[in-house]
C-alpha cells in the first residue's frame, strides 16, 4: 500500500515537472529570439524631447496571458475633453514586438471621453507603454507589465 502511494506521488511529480517545463520553453525561446527594444526614440519622435508626466493614464491589461495573439487592452486618460483641454492621440508601444509601435488612436474633443479598447498581439513577456498626447503640447505616459506564456509575432522557423 505504501509502495502504491509512492508510485502515485512519483507519477504526479513527473507529470507536474513535464507541464512546468513545457510552459517554460516558449518564454525562454522568446527571450533568446526577441530581446526588448528601446522605445525611447519612438516616444521622443512624438514628444519632440518633452518629458511626459507619469500620471493620468490608466492601462488595463491582464497581468498573465496564456496566448499573445489577442490580448485585451483598455486605456483611459484623465481629461475633460473640452476644446481647450483634450486628448489628441493615444499611442501604444510593446518593447518586445518586432514592430514596437502597436497602435495609434486619434481623438478630439468631440469624443466625449478619452478611452479606447482593442485587442493587441504581444510577442512575449514585456512592458507595454501607453503615451497620451494632449492639447497644449503636453504628454502623459503609463507603463504596464504583462507576462505572456505563449507569444505571438514570432517567426516559428527560428525556434
Amino acid at each position: 500500500m505504501a509502495r502504491d502511494a509512492a508510485m502515485r506521488r512519483r507519477s504526479f511529480f513527473a507529470r507536474l515537472g513535464a507541464l512546468l517545463g513545457a510552459a517554460a520553453i516558449p518564454a525562454r525561446a522568446q527571450i533568446r529570439f526577441q530581446p526588448p527594444q528601446d522605445i525611447t526614440p519612438f516616444i521622443m519622435e512624438i514628444t519632440k524631447g518633452i518629458t511626459p508626466e507619469k500620471s493620468g493614464v490608466e492601462v488595463e491589461l491582464p497581468v498573465l496571458v496564456e496566448n499573445g495573439n489577442t490580448v485585451p487592452l483598455r486605456v483611459r486618460v484623465a481629461s475633460p475633453m473640452t476644446e481647450a483641454d483634450h486628448v489628441k492621440a493615444i499611442h501604444v508601444f510593446a518593447e518586445r514586438n518586432p514592430r514596437p509601435r502597436v497602435a495609434s488612436f486619434f481623438l478630439g474633443p468631440q469624443c466625449g471621453k478619452a478611452e479606447v479598447s482593442a485587442r493587441v498581439r504581444l510577442a512575449g513577456t514585456q512592458t507595454v507603454t501607453v503615451l497620451a498626447e494632449l492639447s497644449g503640447n503636453r504628454f502623459r505616459v503609463g507603463p504596464r507589465d504583462v507576462l505572456v506564456t505563449s507569444g505571438a509575432c514570432l517567426d516559428d522557423a527560428s525556434l
